[in-house]
């Protein structure tokens, strides 16, 4: 149980004390200046005027100088992958994301989803993020993705629910490739039966509202949020189902038959089910312009190791192969699907911040990659404490965590981020973290830029002595 200071008591021992703080309240979208925040610990255990910093007697004391405090960032959409061989690899992003100030991820399921599970219970290094995750994700039979639960009764979703629930996952990730859409909807009632959150690419053979109205928690991905403000949706469903167009086809469908008024109807209702949407716009984009931009300049490249960098190829030969129709069709679905994030943000829908980072989607850096989130949301439209507020406040919320998290306050969790600059005037500003507190251990601007320059020489040392697999 945690103890704040009482008036009364003697001077208390704290670890670390941050005075001089103008501490951001992201929820509220307000700042209040010449705090003191006192950490014991993993926790927060007082937050009040600095000149109470006499009642202290704290091991590191840091001066701020009206440096703004704010809780760490949480990425709501990540991914660790590649198969066992990038095990390491994937172990070494970790810090990656903690020197951007990112200090909790929500793994969206990959091929390693044991051996998250096993990060999550003791990180493979100190500085590293905390973990939430699906685990395995529900698959239908013979899946493109590797790793999953294949299912293709209703038994084998209630065994690998069963499977789900005793390694104490954090929510449940369902996708579309082979699943049936009777077997996802089932999965998703299921899911709520149990009180599992639910995770879901949804299928193109069934609506939002039929996702939303079984119990969906949340959308991955924008583009499917979309396609919900469809005037033609349940119509353009069926002929996808009957096999009559291509997935892109159909999203392009979706876009040239997008109609405001339905979107706002559909929007209104995803709130009132309490169904939120992570948009990982950032990574949607990048791939949507890739004839645009070949990425060899990117100063992310130095932060990722060779072997998940080899992952990025499938998609890139993808992007390269694609017709000049198909081009131009991507893009007017990524614009479409862009207008739709104000739109959710006024209907009242829970937008959670994230990316998509990890292997696989390709020039999508963890840690880095959070940030550009953050700009394109406003850019599109969001107060930059909309944007924060998707993974600070809401993300956490999500994953049941929000007693614990999403405040600079007494009582929550010591993983904070000290900026030069007010994030709610200029989102930019979390790019440049003075310091980052994670689990209560101070990592100051000595030690993250120790940190960048160790991440980007191991990196440099891999590069020196990879070989390409022939899948690469």
């Amino acid at each position: 149980m945690i103890r704040p200071y009482h008036p009364k008591s003697r001077i208390a021992p704290v670890d670390l004390l941050l005075t001089s703080a103008t501490v951001v309240d992201v929820e509220k979208g307000t700042t209040t200046p010449d705090q003191l925040v006192a950490v014991r610990g993993g926790d927060i255990v007082a937050v009040g005027p600095e000149g109470e910093a006499g009642r202290y007697r704290a091991a590191r004391t840091l001066d701020l100088g009206d440096r703004y405090v704010m809780p760490g960032l949480w990425d709501m959409h990540v991914h660790f992958g590649g198969g066992e061989p990038l095990i390491e690899e994937n172990a070494e992003l970790m810090p990656l994301f903690v020197v951007n100030g990112v200090v909790a991820v929500r793994d969206a399921a990959g091929d390693l989803a044991q051996q998250v599970l096993d990060w999550r219970a003791s990180p493979p290094t100190a500085d590293a993020p905390r973990i939430f995750t699906s685990g395995p994700k529900i698959e239908g039979v013979a899946p493109v993705w590797k790793g999953v639960i294949e299912t293709g009764s209703e038994a084998e979703v209630d065994a690998a629910l069963d499977r789900l629930q005793a390694l104490r996952v954090d929510f449940v990730k369902i996708t579309d490739n082979t699943l049936t859409p009777e077997l996802f909807l089932y999965a998703v009632r299921e899911a709520k039966k149990r009180g599992m959150k639910t995770s879901a690419h949804i299928p193109a053979s069934i609506t939002v509202l039929e996702a939303a109205e079984a119990g969906l928690s949340s959308i991955e991905h924008l583009d499917y949020a979309m396609k919900a403000g469809s005037r033609d949706e349940a119509a353009i469903a069926a002929d996808y189902l009957a096999g009559e167009y291509t997935y892109a086809q159909t999203m392009r469908r979706y876009a040239d038959t997008f109609d405001v008024e339905t979107a706002r109807r559909v929007y209104a209702r995803l709130a009132e089910l309490g169904t939120a949407v992570s948009p990982t716009l950032y990574g949607s984009t990048t791939l949507a312009n890739l004839d645009k931009d070949d990425h060899t300049h990117d100063d992310g490249l130095a932060y990722v190791g060779p072997g998940i960098r080899a992952t990025y190829d499938w998609r890139v030969q993808r992007a390269a192969q694609a017709t000049p129709q198909q081009v131009e069709d991507r893009h007017f679905v990524k614009d479409v699907t862009a207008r739709t994030l104000p739109m959710l943000r006024d209907a009242g829908v829970t937008i959670l911040t994230g990316t998509d980072a990890g292997f696989l989607n390709s020039f999508n850096y963890p840690g880095f990659s959070l940030h550009d989130e953050l700009e394109l949301y406003v850019s599109l439209g969001l107060t930059p404490r909309e944007a924060l507020a998707g993974s600070v406040v809401d993300g956490p919320r999500f994953l049941n965590q929000g007693e614990r998290y999403g405040a600079v306050a007494t009582g929550k969790s010591a993983d904070l981020l000290v900026l030069e600059a007010n994030p709610l005037a200029d989102v930019s500003a979390t790019r440049d973290a003075e310091a980052v507190v994670l689990r209560g251990r101070l990592i100051d601007a000595v030690e993250l830029e120790r940190m960048r320059a160790e991440i980007r020489a191991r990196v440099a040392a891999r590069n020196a002595v990879f070989k390409p697999s022939p899948a690469s």
